[in-house]
């Protein structure tokens, strides 16, 4: 049997991100004491992690792994197949996705923001589909709750159907911290409930009213955090930055869903959102070496 040696020393700056998340979960390296260890769960954890960054199929993933460094890095005995690594994104549940994913946003965030985007889940061809008269879409309803500083995705959800935005707002208040926290969000979020539920939490939310009818003699909406919604604040033009990283993850991470099942759809898009997240992470440390670089040629000039 190969002996893996675990270390901090990396040859990527995205192997370091690997080793230290592996660390921070806590997970053994070894999920069986007796019997065949074929693969290492670090090993497993990394060649999904790379298998969602790639945007490939499975068979163009592994053609093309063999060719990269990153068996040598990892220290594979052997380069995985297609079923093994297929079963390796449903070992990674839910829940665990959403634990590697509070880690990536470990620092506190102030200002965030709330909203819902649709993408296409489809097998077949729009051509064909257009010539025969198909015209059921498979649809996927996902939702994001962004920090707008880090441009990080805090938390997300993701149904196979149409569904109000509010619903996931929800699930996101009761999942996440947010005491100290001011929330972003567009019209369909203009509900009193849903004010009260992030102020007991600590939170503050701003939304727009939404519009009255004018035949209507009420001249104020109800509620008292809707009436204090009248009038926004001026950093209320920063919720559009979601609006960028809902482009963002549509055009460099995931375009379209092409797992078939419902699980098997949340499994993809979660490390979809990891990958994100991965790369956000890297590109910040990108630009505070490049900030240290320039200050040392300051000081020598």
């Amino acid at each position: 049997m190969r002996q893996i040696v675990l270390t901090n020393q990396y040859n990527d700056r995205l192997e370091g991100e690997f080793i230290k998340l592996f660390h921070e979960l806590k997970i053994p390296l070894r999920s069986n004491r007796r019997g065949r260890k074929g693969f290492s769960n670090y090993q497993r954890f990394s060649v999904t992690a790379l298998f969602a960054r790639s945007r490939k199929s499975l068979r163009d993933f592994i053609n093309q792994f063999h060719e990269s460094k990153w068996a040598k890095w990892l220290q594979l005995s052997k380069i995985p197949s297609k079923s093994t690594i297929y079963n390796w994104l449903s070992l990674f549940s839910m829940k665990i996705i959403r634990k590697i994913n509070k880690l990536l946003n470990s620092n506190s965030s102030s200002l965030t923001a709330i909203d819902g985007t649709g993408f296409d889940s489809h097998h077949r061809s729009r051509h064909y589909e257009k010539r025969v008269g198909f015209s059921k879409m498979p649809y996927a309803k996902a939702d994001l709750f962004v920090d707008l500083s880090t441009k990080k995705i805090i938390d997300f959800s993701l149904v196979n159907k149409h569904q109000h935005d509010i619903v996931a707002g929800r699930e996101f208040v009761k999942r996440n911290d947010l005491n100290g926290v001011t929330i972003l969000c567009d019209g369909a979020y203009d509900c009193e409930d849903f004010h009260k539920s992030i102020v007991d939490k600590g939170g503050k939310l701003y939304a727009p009213v939404r519009k009255r009818n004018k035949r209507s003699l009420k001249r104020f909406p109800k509620g008292w955090f809707r009436k204090q919604c009248l009038k926004l604040p001026d950093f209320m033009g920063k919720r559009s930055i979601i609006e960028a990283v809902n482009s963002c993850l549509k055009r460099r991470f995931i375009i379209s869903l092409r797992s078939k099942s419902d699980f098997t759809k949340e499994i993809e898009f979660g490390w979809a959102i990891l990958v994100y997240n991965l790369d956000r992470k890297l590109m910040e440390k990108n630009e505070d070496t490049q900030k240290k670089i320039t200050f040392f040629i300051l000081i020598l000039i």
